[in-house]
């Protein structure tokens, strides 16, 4: 896929994995649609992008109300005139531990969060791919959590494994479309993830976010006769 002027919505593009993909995308030429809780973190994103000469605009939303979700689409739609590709990056963490200990909160901005505003925003977001004519894309970033079943994430990874069962489920409803759905299935990446819930997780080692957004544009990038539709990062 050639992304140049392209329109590319990233969720969760405030900070972490979706600003390192929005800010590596843009150097494709794409133009760029970031939705995120932050409107200062993403407005600081949207014009670091501008500064080098990238095409970015912001757009505030709550991925756990899906009127917001609905109204971003709309709104990047009359702004842009319609969406080339879908990156559903984000995410929150569930601090670990066991099921019978964390807050019914955390539970529903978890699931809320991770899995249905995963699954609204492409829902909203569908009808304008199929709109187009040439090939569009979705690129779920899933985490090896949705693979793996590890101590303590019982929340996390149901929404995890919720998102691989929606990505793999989509990949079969639109192979007769012009829509390529992808995955990326990542181990720990070095942002705020974790301290955000008060985990105290070492993370000096984790996979750096500006790699995995060279993965991200690696995978949107290769010609029209190729598709990786999943790849798995490890550090």
């Amino acid at each position: 896929m050639v992304l140049k002027d392209k329109v590319v919505v990233v969720t969760g593009a405030s900070e972490g994995i979706g600003r390192a993909i929005a800010e590596r995308v843009s150097k494709e030429g794409a133009i760029l649609a970031i939705t995120g809780l932050n409107g200062d973190n993403l407005q600081e994103v949207a014009s670091n992008i501008k500064s080098g000469g990238g095409k970015a605009e912001a757009f505030v939303c709550d991925l756990r109300d899906k009127n917001q979700i609905k109204d971003s689409v709309e709104a990047i739609v009359a702004k842009f005139g319609g969406i080339d590709v879908l990156i559903n990056n984000a995410g929150i963490w569930q601090k670990v531990m066991q099921l019978d200990e964390i807050e019914d909160s955390v539970v529903e901005d978890v699931i809320a969060t991770n899995l249905k505003g995963t699954i609204l925003m492409t829902k909203y977001v569908l009808p304008h791919l199929k709109a187009k004519q040439e090939e569009t894309a979705i690129i779920n970033i899933v985490s090896r959590s949705g693979v793996i079943a590890k101590e303590g994430q019982s929340i996390y990874a149901a929404s995890k494994y919720g998102a691989k069962g929606f990505t793999d489920v989509l990949r079969v409803d639109l192979k007769d479309t012009k829509i390529r759905i992808g995955a990326v299935y990542q181990a720990g990446v070095n942002t705020q993830l974790f301290s955000k819930t008060g985990e105290d997780i070492p993370t000096e080692k984790f996979t750096e976010p500006q790699d995995l957004a060279d993965a991200v544009a690696y995978m949107l990038n290769r010609p029209a006769k190729i598709w990786l539709s999943e790849i798995r990062v490890i550090y």
